[in-house]
């Protein structure tokens, strides 16, 4: 679950309208005008409440206390992502069991309390060594781990699991797209960079040319600039274009290998089943 920001009318409609020309060279009729949407959370929460699931987990913010309480009182766990000790003591005050400590080198989005939150840029180990000193709760580590030694490094560091997406992408299970598996193995795109411009919230992907050109026009907003955006992403990645899509990808992305995801987690992980 995500908390959604404040919507910015004025500033989602001036990068609407900025995006327009690229809409339409791509054959995209029309850019959704930004409206509120915080994604159904009470609904989310009522559900959960009324058939309760054994883990929940929150990104982007934390649920208020009544909401935690809610949840603890039908028996779910609750998990909430973290990148800085400040978040993970206030995660810890709110009542939460875990934390999952993302480090900044992620792929796809940065679990920051604020969409206005500057980029992170303290490495994961350093990071997890900090939270593990300050909150007594398990920690499961995450950014840019894409070997072996990562993940035994990040076990022995104390933390109870490591989580891990980008190694994943090219897997069969995966549900990456046609055109942003072909970019992960393409020479031509040769660095990831953090960017507001896809979604409004800071996330990790390749460089392309939607990058380069709307980055700094994107707002802080989301999941409106994420709507209005929205149907280019999709729009670019059905003609197979790579240079107007999102591309989500950590910093070990050319790591990523083409097998099934069991392989995977034995290679990581040897010994497991």
């Amino acid at each position: 679950m995500f908390s959604a920001d404040p919507l910015d009318v004025a500033a989602v409609e001036a990068y609407r309208q900025a995006l327009l020309p690229l809409a339409a060279q791509l054959g995209v009729e029309q850019l959704p005008e930004p409206a509120p949407d915080d994604d159904s959370w009470q609904d989310k929460v009522e559900l959960l409440v009324d058939d309760p699931v054994p883990v929940v987990s929150f990104t982007f913010g934390l649920p208020d206390r009544t909401t935690v309480e809610r949840l603890h009182a039908v028996d779910s766990y609750l998990v909430g992502g973290v990148t800085s000790v400040d978040d993970a003591l206030e995660a810890v005050r709110r009542g939460l069991d875990a934390l999952v400590v993302q480090g900044p080198d992620a792929g796809g989005h940065q679990c920051t309390f604020r969409t206005s939150d500057p980029a992170p840029t303290t490495p994961l180990d350093t990071l997890l060594a900090a939270v593990r000193a300050a909150v007594p709760v398990p920690l499961i580590a995450a950014g840019g781990l894409s070997d072996t030694a990562e993940v035994r490094r990040v076990l022995e560091a104390g933390a109870v699991a490591a989580q891990l997406g980008t190694a994943f992408l090219l897997t069969p299970e995966a549900g990456t797209n046609p055109t942003h598996r072909a970019a992960l193995t393409q020479p031509g795109f040769t660095e990831t960079v953090l960017t507001r411009c896809f979604s409004g919230r800071l996330a990790r992907g390749l460089r392309n040319a939607f990058v380069e050109a709307y980055d700094a026009l994107a707002p802080a907003c989301y999941p409106a600039v994420n709507q209005v955006a929205g149907p280019i992403r999709r729009a670019a990645a059905a003609a197979g274009d790579p240079q107007h899509t999102h591309l989500w990808a950590g910093t070990g992305w050319r790591l990523a290998a083409e097998e099934p995801a069991g392989e995977v987690v034995a290679r990581l992980w040897p010994g497991t089943d």
